[in-house]
């Protein structure tokens, strides 16, 4: 028997609805309509270098957020949920940090905390000085990269809260970045997700691909994967998105304003 039009509208209606709620489980872990699993890797990629990624609680809940599909793309990606790095974390941190406790004249030169800051060495020149990978002194262990998830000022607040324990055996690095230069939003590149501060900031999952480019022998290969799900991701939000236009009554606002400057 045929449905009256106004019934079968709200089937059609409520399967569409069904299907947006539906999640890719086996894959990528996001809804079916911008399911990325055909971007992933067929299986995570190894890598010498170990990522540990103190993960905000807030980022959990975002929509936005990338770690959870970078750990689906790197093999050694451990990912910790908190806002401050601390003992009784990881074990990695840990035998890190009692090794840097039990010996105060060794060298820091294995783990790495990823933070733009003036104090923050090059991590390009950080990994030629120490050259990290081929340093046989270390058994063959990789180099350990630790990196903070959330928003800036979350993040900020995560590396102050996080240096007490941090400090004892990590130094910090960064990629290039520039205070002095406006950040870019998602519709002046095909990487950006949500607006940076200033430029050279990035999405976690950029941030991580670029380090590994520079620590790995076969780097530019990780790279190219990592970045390809990531464009892949931006580019489904893009689609959702419109250029936003100043509302009617904040340009009358600023018309004012510069009328009263004037006189």
């Amino acid at each position: 028997m045929d449905l009256p039009v106004e019934t079968a509208a709200s089937a059609a209606g409520g399967d569409h609805r069904q299907q947006r709620r539906r999640t890719c489980t086996a894959g990528c872990g996001r809804p079916m309509t911008v399911c990325l699993c055909h971007t992933l890797p067929l299986t995570p990629l190894p890598t010498a270098t170990k990522i540990v990624i103190l993960h905000h609680p807030h980022e959990r809940r975002h929509k936005l957020a990338t770690v959870p599909l970078l750990s689906k793309c790197l093999l050694n990606c451990e990912i910790i949920v908190g806002r401050k790095l601390k003992h009784g974390q990881s074990e990695l941190l840990d035998s890190l940090h009692d090794q840097a406790s039990e010996n105060p004249n060794l060298t820091l030169d294995r783990a790495f905390y990823l933070f733009p800051g003036p104090e923050a060495l090059p991590l390009v020149e950080v990994n030629q000085t120490y050259s990290c990978l081929d340093d046989a002194g270390r058994d063959g262990d990789g180099v350990v990269l630790i990196v903070f998830d959330g928003t800036w000022k979350h993040a900020k607040e995560m590396v102050i809260a996080s240096l007490p324990f941090l400090s004892k055996f990590a130094v910090q690095v960064c990629l290039d970045f520039d205070t002095a230069v406006d950040g870019g939003t998602i519709f002046d590149s095909e990487l950006i997700l949500r607006k940076e501060p200033f430029g050279g900031c990035m999405s976690t999952m950029e941030a991580v691909a670029r380090s590994v480019r520079v620590l790995e022998p076969n780097g530019i290969d990780i790279e190219s994967r990592i970045i390809e799900v990531l464009r892949a991701m931006v580019s489904f939000q893009a689609g959702f998105l419109k250029h936003l236009r100043p509302r009617p009554k904040l340009v009358k606002n600023d018309f004012e304003k510069n009328k009263k400057d004037q006189c």
